[in-house]
């Protein structure tokens, strides 16, 4: 007995041993195989980045790639850094409106074109007036701003979505198409925010809302298009909160309520992430 026992013993670690290293060499085949097909769909993914300053990265560098304010910390950048795709354009522009993307953005787009991401509209509403209203000037102002603004978004910026959804669903039939939205710009649960009043913050969050829901809903006519929302991807860093990934007044006055680098990062990339 005394020598059947050691023997048992070896018997066991032996298959204990050899069932962890095959657990082990499993685990390590299965990942292997994951990022192979990681790598594998990366390769078949055609990518075009269109839209205004949200996607091109206004705000999150101190310098840019080009004219159009475009930088390496978008989230357009950031999400072509990760994944690989066969092939990333990147068309986004400062200051584009609807009418900007369909005449100067679309011409990489084609039936080959397997992803594409856009912010759009805050231009097309006139954003940037607004912003001047509310940050330089009184409560009635900023409050008139708004409430024109929400008018425009209402009546005239649904035809103008149309307009160019309807071309990039026409250039890119097979394309996967995330529309993402814009940030509400200011916590109201925020005790203090020195510079600008209650009124014109809850305003601005209200122009917001208003701008998003006109966009989402007429991304959710066309086929294959997401709408990726970003405002709950924002809470605990809105203006007034202790660690913002938004620009209160910045100069140029155009990148003030843009994201900063943590905000493309932390927001708006895996806001794309979860939709692409």
């Amino acid at each position: 007995m005394s020598r059947t026992r050691p023997a048992a013993l070896a018997a066991a670690l032996l298959t204990l041993t050899t069932t962890a290293l095959a657990a082990t060499t499993g685990t390590a085949h299965a990942a292997h195989a994951a990022h192979a097909a990681h790598a594998a769909h990366a390769a078949t993914v055609n990518y075009v980045a269109l839209g205004d300053s949200y996607s091109a990265g206004g705000g999150s560098s101190s310098t840019y790639l080009n004219s159009c304010n475009q930088s390496t910390n978008a989230y357009p950048y950031l999400y072509a850094q990760s994944t690989s795709p066969a092939t990333f354009d990147f068309q986004a522009c400062g200051g584009a409106t609807t009418t900007d993307v369909v005449n100067n953005q679309l011409a990489p787009l084609t039936s080959g074109t397997t992803l594409v991401s856009m912010t759009i509209g805050g231009n097309d509403v006139g954003l940037r007036d607004v912003l001047a209203s509310c940050l330089l000037g009184s409560d009635a102002a900023c409050l008139s701003a708004v409430s024109s603004a929400e008018n425009t978004a209402r009546t005239q910026l649904p035809g103008e979505l149309d307009t160019v959804y309807g071309a990039i669903r026409s250039r890119a039939a097979n394309a996967h198409v995330v529309i993402l939205g814009y940030p509400r710009f200011y916590d109201p649960g925020a005790p203090l925010c020195p510079g600008i009043s209650p009124a014109r913050r809850a305003a601005l969050n209200d122009g917001a809302d208003v701008l998003n829901s006109v966009i989402q809903s007429e991304a959710a006519k066309y086929p294959n298009f997401a709408y990726a929302d970003v405002t709950s991807r924002f809470a605990g860093h809105q203006l007034c909160d202790p660690a913002p990934w938004l620009h209160a007044l910045n100069w140029p006055i155009g990148q003030s309520f843009h994201p900063t680098a943590a905000g493309q990062a932390g927001a708006y990339l895996p806001a794309l992430e979860a939709n692409g």
